[in-house]
Order: C-alpha cells, then structure tokens, then sequence
C-alpha cells in the first residue's frame, strides 16, 4: 500500500506566472487534503510554509516541480532527503522529465492522494576534484576547455584503461539525461531504466567515438584549465592537470509517476508514432 502524503513541497520555475499559478492549484488541492504544504524560496503561495531548500530535510514526503526540465534538475540538485519527485511541465519547453501537464493538475492530486503512483529510479553521478566535492547530477556533467585558442590533451581514465584525446571537452551523461546535451551532439537515446554511462567527446582532433559503458569511476585530467558544468545549470572551475573523478552517486533520483510508459522520452521528442 503506498504511502500516506502528508506533507509536500512546491518549487517553480523561477519568474514564471504560468507555473506560479499552477503552484497555488496544487497548494489548494493539498490544503483541502489536509497535507501540509511548503513553498520553497522565492516562491509564496497563500496556504503554504515559506521555506529555504535546506530547512526541508525529513519534513516533506513528495516534492512537486512545476516549470520545465531546468526546475525538475534544480529539485534534485538542490532540495535535501529522498523525498520522491512529481514533476508538472508548465512555463516549460518540452518537459521530457514531466509527468503530467498544468490542464492535468486536478486528476494528478487526486491519484497521488489516492496512492495510485508508484515510483521511478534514476541514476545519478557526481564530480569530485582534490578536496572539492561538486552537486550530483542527474542528467549530465560536462567537462570543456576554458580558452577557445587552445585544445587540450585530455586524458580518460575508464575500467582500467587510458585514453589520450586532444578535444575541446567531453559530456558524461547518464541513460536520462541522453536527452539533453549527449544527444544534441549525436549521442544515442538510452532508456531511463538502464544502469550504464554516455561518454560523449567534444570536437576531437582524431574523432574519438562515443562509449556506453558501465557506471564504474571515471577520472578525467586535462591539460588546460576547465570548466565543470552540471546539469547545465552550475559551473564551476577546475585548474589545469588536476583530476577529476566522476562516480556513482549514492541516492538514486525517484520520481513518483502515475502511468507506465515505454521509451517517454520519444515521445516527449516528438516521435510519439513509433508504437511506444
């Protein structure tokens, strides 16, 4: 039997009306549950606890992102505990990691009230470099050269072999985030389910394929500085030659979903004629 929803937290798209209105539909439809609802910082929303990311932790048994993908991302990045994920597209583009439209906000609470969900993994990895430990990513990590005059050596250390490639950078993606930035650059669609990596390089000089290859560890080192960016949302510096070790997170990404789909990510792509 699923679990009771007795608490909930609500995060939008930052600066959207579209998804802030589609906020208080859901606070309103929570309220009159009974659950508990937070709205995390900026957003206010009459009915609900204003309230920091990080003041979050144990107190909340779902989280709703209403935007697009960059919202859904920022939850998982940046919202603390295991609560699972309900993601509505609205003020969004495509919403490939949606659940459910703003016109399907009433049927979506009632099912979800009604425990008729179950739960979705997804793998996540994380960068560390020296003493520095970067936000886990569900989607990608990129790792590019920061000057555009100079290519460097990059070397990619992977299940006990090296590989040395001048390029201009490399994506490491993992089967959900196939979509995004692996796939814009003639990455292959994986399913989400799946328990494996997309290594795809970035302009190199010898053409350096693209690997799928198991989550094991990965070290990356270059020979120019770089930046490290997550989920396409974060960017950080790394200096010349020093490694960066990209692995497994510990917790998966969950989101609860309402019905089974095949390949989603077709169709959110627009190929939704291939029987799946």
């Amino acid at each position: 039997m699923a679990p009771k929803i007795r608490s909930a937290a609500i995060i939008t798209k930052i600066g959207s009306s579209e998804a802030e209105a589609a906020a208080s539909r859901v606070a309103r439809l929570l309220n009159a549950s009974r659950v508990k609802v937070y709205s995390v910082f900026p957003l206010k929303v009459d009915g609900t606890v204003a309230a920091k990311q990080e003041e979050l932790q144990g107190k909340i048994d779902i989280v709703f992102a209403i935007g697009g993908d960059g919202t859904t991302l920022r939850a998982f990045r940046t919202i603390p505990g295991k609560a699972p994920l309900f993601s509505i597209n609205s003020g969004g583009h495509r919403g490939i990691l949606s659940e459910a439209d703003a016109d399907a906000i009433d049927e979506s609470i009632s099912a979800i009230l009604a425990g008729k969900y179950f739960y979705d993994s997804r793998t996540r990895i994380q960068a560390s470099s020296g003493k520095t430990t970067f936000p886990a990513a569900l989607n990608d990590i990129l790792i590019t050269r920061v000057s555009l005059t100079r290519t460097p050596l990059v070397s990619i250390r992977l299940m006990g072999d090296e590989i040395m490639q001048r390029m201009d950078g490399i994506v490491i993606s993992t089967p959900t985030g196939s979509t995004g930035h692996s796939f814009s650059i003639g990455g292959p669609v994986l399913h989400e389910g799946m328990n494996c990596l997309i290594l795809s390089p970035i302009a190199s000089v010898n053409r350096m394929p693209q690997l799928v290859i198991p989550v094991e560890e990965i070290t990356i080192q270059s020979t120019y500085e770089s930046h490290l960016i997550i989920d396409g949302q974060e960017t950080f510096s790394v200096a010349a030659d020093q490694p960066i070790k990209i692995s497994k997170y510990a917790d998966d990404a969950t989101f609860l979903r309402l019905q089974k789909k095949g390949m989603r990510q077709l169709a959110k792509l627009g190929f939704s004629k291939l029987g799946f």
